[in-house]
């Protein structure tokens, strides 16, 4: 099992590089063998220590990252930390509301500014390339539709990005996994717990 988990993990960092230096080839392989890129977390499922999330992200989302990270360390910490001085200098710690409350908020600022310094530099900014166009990869916006009339739009994005963007989606998603490489009219069918399910592509659109 080890070897098996150690081959699947060896590959997705062999896509990922590929990916960081060829963005076309990147989503052609993406779109033709969507499961290898979905090995490592399928391993996980009793472990969530091996599942490994696909390092791309949006320039935006890069960004938006980088400003948290420096909002967190120059701004909120040293706030959080002004508070905690303050309200232990009052006394007695144990039943000093002020105190236990903004020691926790500081532990889990320094919790989340320690993922994203290890996380930034893992990451693979992908930049639009024009000969995406016509075609659903990373970084665009499709809407789809079903049968029963049921329409969706949303953006194919990072794993780091989706949080509090009802309308983003991780690469590593099913949906995100079955629209890889399709164009608009297409047919495509989504796996799901509850079965197989049909949508058709009506528009990709992509942020230049």
């Amino acid at each position: 099992m080890l070897n098996i988990i150690e081959n699947v993990i060896s590959r997705h960092h062999y896509y990922e590089e590929f990916c960081y230096r060829t963005l076309q080839f990147f989503n052609i392989l993406l779109a033709r063998h969507p499961d290898d890129f979905l090995l490592p977390c399928q391993w996980s499922r009793n472990d969530p220590s091996l599942c490994m999330k696909t390092n791309l992200i949006t320039p935006e989302g890069y960004n938006q990252l980088q400003k948290e990270h420096d909002h967190l360390w120059y701004e909120k910490r040293p706030e959080i930390t002004k508070i905690v001085n303050w309200a232990a200098s009052l006394g007695d710690r144990s039943e000093n509301a002020d105190y236990t409350f903004n020691k926790r908020l500081l532990r889990q600022i320094d919790r989340r500014v320690r993922y994203l310094r290890k996380r930034l530099p893992d990451l693979k900014i992908v930049q639009y390339d024009p000969q995406q166009a016509g075609k659903v990869y990373f970084g665009a916006w499709v809407e789809i539709e079903n049968e029963q009339e049921e329409i969706k739009r949303f953006r194919i994005v990072g794993p780091d990005e989706i949080y509090d963007r009802k309308d983003y989606i991780s690469i590593d998603a099913p949906m995100a996994r079955a629209l890889l490489g399709k164009e608009v009219d297409d047919e495509f069918v989504v796996r799901t717990p509850e079965g197989e399910k049909l949508w058709y592509v009506n528009t990709i659109e992509y942020l230049k």
